[in-house]
């Protein structure tokens, strides 16, 4: 059974930073692309990042509105993905999810974790 368990959410000022971790298992995680994604209250699932199988060079990704602040990694000797956030703003106030494979749109059926709440207020 494929399972993603997220953790490291909370509520940070504006200009603070998180980092989110994403343990999966149940596959073969260094054999598959993993996305961040994130739904705002009352908004559509919106993509945040992507990293390839091995992360190596040219092998991330991420939305313009992320991009410089936010860095996507993974270890896949302890089968984990993670997002390190920095300087957070009020926007990117989001429920976040790690999912199994690349970024097909806001419809598709990903395979995601419960997902972690963040909140970026002061």
């Amino acid at each position: 059974e494929v399972q993603l368990v997220e953790s490291g959410g909370g509520l940070v000022q504006p200009g603070g930073s998180l980092r989110l971790s994403c343990a999966a298992s149940g596959f073969t995680f260094s054999d598959y692309t993993m996305s961040r994604v994130r739904q705002a209250p009352g908004k559509g699932l919106e993509w945040v990042s992507s990293i390839s199988p091995n992360g190596g060079g040219g092998g991330t990704s991420y939305a313009d509105s992320v991009k410089g602040r936010f860095t996507i990694s993974r270890d896949n000797a302890k089968n984990t993905l993670y997002l390190q956030m920095h300087s957070l703003k009020p926007e990117d106030t989001a429920d976040y999810y790690c999912a199994k494979g690349p970024w097909y749109g806001s419809g598709y059926p990903y395979m995601r974790g419960q997902g972690t709440q963040v909140t970026v207020s002061s």
